[in-house]
């Protein structure tokens, strides 16, 4: 059917997306057919991010040629381009990490762009499976950025860090690795007033 913005036409859509998803966990070789199939023939935007997103949650080689494509697709439209990234972001793998920082030197990403640093490293930081990795490598990647941004953009930086807020209710590992990389900004010798704030905050 023809795109409609109304909202009957956003609530079906949203609604195709939710029964794609479900669909997929049900069983997962024609739930990702399906997907494949909205995302090649889908002629808005909700529809190809909901396949997409249904795609992103499982991994094989048809998910990256798909992550690829999409982002080849729409690398000069910023906003949907920013979704992308997010959404690579929160995959729930071990492996998100590594993917993490191999998009910060992807030719879209610039750490000088506030809105793609805060889809990247923001989505990444509410991943809570892999940004509170057992091994503290979650919070080393946020604690590099943090620092790196911060004489330029500490608004962003404190923002940023704001996800590390409810570190004490981790548990006893990942909350050592979490308290050890704020009192490593802590000890940052020329701290801006905004990240100095969260924290010192965050360490009361």
């Amino acid at each position: 059917s023809a795109f409609s913005p109304d909202a009957a036409a956003a609530g079906r859509r949203a609604l195709r997306n939710v029964a794609l998803s479900l669909f997929v966990d049900g069983d997962v070789i024609k739930g990702l057919e399906l997907a494949h199939r909205q995302l090649a023939d889908a002629d808005n935007m909700t529809e190809r991010l909901g396949a997409l997103t249904a795609i992103a949650l499982k991994p094989d080689d048809a998910r990256e040629h798909a992550l690829e494509a999409f982002g080849r697709r729409f690398a000069m439209e910023p906003l949907i381009l920013d979704k992308w990234f997010a959404l690579q972001a929160l995959i729930p793998e071990r492996e998100t990490l590594e993917r993490v920082r191999a998009l910060m030197n992807h030719r879209g990403f610039s750490l000088a762009n506030p809105n793609r640093v805060r889809a990247l490293i923001g989505g990444f930081t509410a991943n809570q499976t892999q940004f509170n990795r057992p091994d503290g490598a979650g919070f080393g990647l946020l604690e590099e950025v943090v620092v790196f941004l911060d004489p330029t953009n500490p608004q962003i930086s404190a923002r940023l860090l704001t996800a590390m807020r409810s570190w004490r209710s981790l548990e006893e590992g990942r909350r050592g690795h979490a308290e050890a990389m704020l009192r490593r900004i802590a000890a940052q010798p020329s701290l801006s007033p905004d990240v100095r704030d969260i924290v010192t905050r965050s360490l009361a």
